[in-house]
């Protein structure tokens, strides 16, 4: 039915000028995700992006998260500008299947925008057959999605969060749809990551029997080529970016037996590294971490509130914006992000709030605080305001915060995004950094070098209780504090005996229980001898 004489667009009546796609519209994705928006929103792929059925897509070299969703495609048939609800339908021309394709390597500096995670050739095919919108009810088709021959998507438009007319009608108030233009209606949950050699088959059916067959792409690994880091980012990918495309951690191989989640920052802090770090104060820590060329890693201002003691833990970062009462309508309301975190945040991980230094409004209450210690964190540090402060401080978690303040976060911040990377009380803070509070202030610790940090910091520990000892005794600062030559090597020197009396005392220990436990086994031995029997 396509009248271009570009293969590419067989699936079309014609070349689209705009391809606009919907970011989450069904409800069984949203539950999925852990969020439900409160209205519509979209991002645009170029018509360079469109292929036919059959057609295969390339999985760039040096990748590896080629995620499918399978979607509903809508052909605008007659331009709509600023059209109402009850109209906007008519202005559909055709139905058909699509096949919104992402790369979730190049996700993270397009987050949103999906430019180059899925503005790629061949990221949008479309076909096989065009359905007359006319004969079809828009909020009663099936959509299916199969890989290698297993249906993995089937999802209805009853259960959209935003009806197939709504999004006509809203994207008309923004700009002219025009005849060709092709709304991509979302995805259900389901989608998840598809390798070189598989097939991903898209349909979309009505209960009167039209149906657009089965969109095929097959999948295929590049030969060659690849990105060059000298023009832009380069494709990266960790545990998190792994969970979202696959659709779970289960899914994407990150998970225990017990469901919990094994991704590397997860499990960083091992209960051993944990003693460790509880007897680390945060300003030996910091001293070392400068001595390594880490200058800029204290989260300056947050302080604890009354009760409060040592944080140790992995980061779960939450970003507030600056209020602008037209995003609080979009992202404040609801299930918003701040909500998402405190509902989320997994046992040992500390939620770290960027506020930005603003304490003219609260950035969590007593609820939250709650919400956070029912989760097992180990606490919360926010460079904002604290509001309900006495009842946050009595909750039994450990929270920093910049000061009290009564009002509401609407007065002051947006909550609007999650698990990345952010800024807290003039430090980076990054999704599974380690942080440690204690009285003297928060710093964050990357997690490569944490065990590296701790060792040092325990051995400066043992020095630093040496020289205050001999200080105690009466001896001079100068030469000792820090230690010259000759008082170093006097320290060393009395170490190695103490190491040598400890490893000598250990080993005498061990050799008297064993002997105590042989002598006890004897002792318990039955005796086999039978009465009368010869000796």
């Amino acid at each position: 039915m396509s009248t271009s004489a570009d293969p590419r667009f067989a699936g079309l009546p014609t070349r689209p000028g705009k391809i606009i796609a919907v970011h989450l519209s069904y409800a069984s994705r949203a539950d999925q995700r852990g969020r439900r928006p409160a209205a519509p929103s979209y991002f645009f792929k170029p018509s360079s992006s469109v292929a036919p059925s059959g057609a295969a897509i390339v999985r760039p070299v040096g990748t590896e998260l080629l995620a499918f969703e399978g979607e509903i495609a809508l052909v605008i048939g007659t331009p709509a500008r600023r059209v109402g609800l009850d109209e906007a339908w008519t202005h559909v021309e055709w139905v058909t299947a699509s096949n919104d394709f992402g790369l979730y390597d190049l996700r993270a500096n397009d987050k949103g925008s999906n430019v180059r995670s899925k503005g790629g050739d061949g990221y949008t095919p479309i076909g096989a057959q065009l359905i007359n919108a006319r004969e079809v009810d828009p909020t009663d088709l099936r959509l299916r999605t199969w890989v290698n021959g297993s249906l993995v998507q089937d999802d209805n438009t009853s259960r959209l969060i935003f009806p197939l007319a709504q999004l006509v009608a809203d994207l008309s108030q923004h700009f002219t749809l025009e005849t060709g233009d092709v709304i991509l209606a979302g995805t259900p949950a389901g989608s998840s990551v598809v390798a070189p050699g598989d097939l991903v088959e898209v349909e979309v059916d009505a209960p009167t029997g039209q149906s657009s067959g089965r969109l095929q792409t097959s999948v295929a690994a590049a030969q060659g080529g690849g990105y060059d880091e000298a023009l832009g980012s380069l494709p990266a990918v960790d545990d998190d970016q792994r969970i979202a495309a696959w659709g779970s951690a289960e899914a994407a191989g990150l998970a225990d037996d017990s469901g919990q989640s094994t991704s590397a920052h997860a499990s960083v802090l091992t209960p051993d590294l944990r003693a460790k770090l509880e007897q680390c104060p945060v300003a030996t820590m910091s001293q070392l971490l400068r001595g390594r060329g880490l200058n800029n890693v204290s989260i300056d201002g947050p302080r604890p509130l009354p009760g409060s003691g040592k944080i140790i833990g992995t980061a779960k970062t939450l970003r507030f914006v600056p209020n602008r009462e037209d995003l609080f309508t979009s992202h404040g309301g609801g299930y918003n992000a701040q909500k998402r975190v405190f509902d989320a945040v997994g046992e040992g991980e500390v939620i770290v709030i960027e506020a930005r230094g603003e304490t003219g409004a609260g950035t969590l209450g007593d609820v939250l605080a709650i919400r956070a210690r029912a989760n097992g964190a180990a606490g919360i540090i926010t460079d904002g305001a604290v509001r309900d402060y006495d009842a946050v401080a009595a909750v039994g978690i450990p929270v920093y915060g910049a000061r009290p303040h009564p009002a509401v976060l609407g007065r002051r911040h947006v909550p609007w995004d999650h698990d990345l990377t952010i800024s807290c009380g003039g430090a980076t803070v990054q999704p599974g950094d380690i942080i440690v509070a204690d009285t003297d202030g928060a710093i964050v610790i990357p997690p490569t070098i944490v065990e590296e940090i701790v060792d040092a910091a325990l051995a400066k520990e043992r020095e630093d209780a040496w020289v205050a000892e001999r200080i105690a005794e009466g001896e001079r600062l100068d030469g000792l504090f820090p230690m010259n030559k000759e008082w170093r090597e006097r320290y060393e020197t009395e170490q190695a005996n103490t190491e040598q009396a400890n490893t000598e005392q250990a080993n005498t220990e061990q050799a008297n229980t064993e002997q105590r436990d042989t002598k006890q086994a004897n002792n318990e031995k039955p005796n086999t001898e039978q009465p009368g029997s010869p000796s």
